[in-house]
């Protein structure tokens, strides 16, 4: 069975994700730092996979570890995606206003975390070929007020995944922007959003990222609504 390690697989994406991939057949070590959600996700998975739910937050290396253990349990790893993310600041504030403490924390889960879990699971990575999908944001590219903190994190995070993609070349790299969730993340990010009911649910996005792995896409960016809509 292939294996996947997804993290923040506690609720929203990284859950849905990790629901589609339960479905399939494959095998799952997931995390996320809400152990009583984790373990409830972990119930759900576990009808369907054969799953480790490793409780922790990503910064740590302790934990970076346990979650590729994990995977050597399982005895391979095809597929690591990196989507715990953190907004830095909650609700979101203007750059003026953005405290340097939770930048610092922004760039330590969505940056340095993501790459310190990729060179954990290089050698399992590299033995299958695998591919990694970083969950990465419009912020990333477009100019959004009071998305300035969030946004330079995921603008490093794509930066990384394209320099992995060429260092890497055996390996897939794929980083992907979900566009606006109907997740908590997002409600902590703008509260009393009056459109936030409208926005995509994130079982609705998942189709989306199943593609890459169905086509064997190239390494690069990509955006949701064109992976739903039409040719890669």
């Amino acid at each position: 069975m292939p294996v996947a390690i997804v993290t923040g697989a506690s609720r929203g994406l990284g859950l849905a994700l990790a629901g589609a991939l339960a479905g399939r057949g494959w095998d799952l070590v997931i995390d996320g730092r809400d152990a009583d959600a984790l373990k409830a996700a972990e119930a759900e998975l576990e009808r369907t996979a054969r799953v480790v739910a490793v409780p922790g937050d990503v910064t740590n290396r302790g934990h970076r570890a346990a979650l590729v253990a994990s995977a050597w349990e399982f005895g391979a790893l095809q597929l690591l995606v990196n989507n715990a993310s953190a907004l830095g600041a909650e609700p979101l504030v203007t750059l003026a206003e953005q405290p340097l403490d939770g930048f610092r924390a922004a760039l330590e889960t969505n940056v340095v975390a993501a790459l310190g879990l990729v060179q954990e699971a290089m050698p399992l990575l590299a033995a299958s070929q695998g591919a990694v999908l970083n969950v990465s944001s419009d912020a990333a590219v477009e100019a959004y007020g009071t998305w300035g903190g969030y946004g330079a994190s995921k603008a490093a995070l794509e930066q990384l995944s394209a320099v992995l993609a060429v260092e890497e070349p055996a390996l897939r790299v794929w980083w992907v922007d979900p566009g606006d969730m109907r997740t908590g993340l997002y409600e902590a990010a703008v509260p009393g959003d009056p459109d936030f009911g409208a926005r995509r649910s994130p079982e609705s996005v998942v189709p989306a990222l199943l593609r890459l792995l169905d086509e064997d896409a190239a390494s690069g960016r990509y955006a949701v609504p064109a992976l739903l809509e039409g040719a890669l």
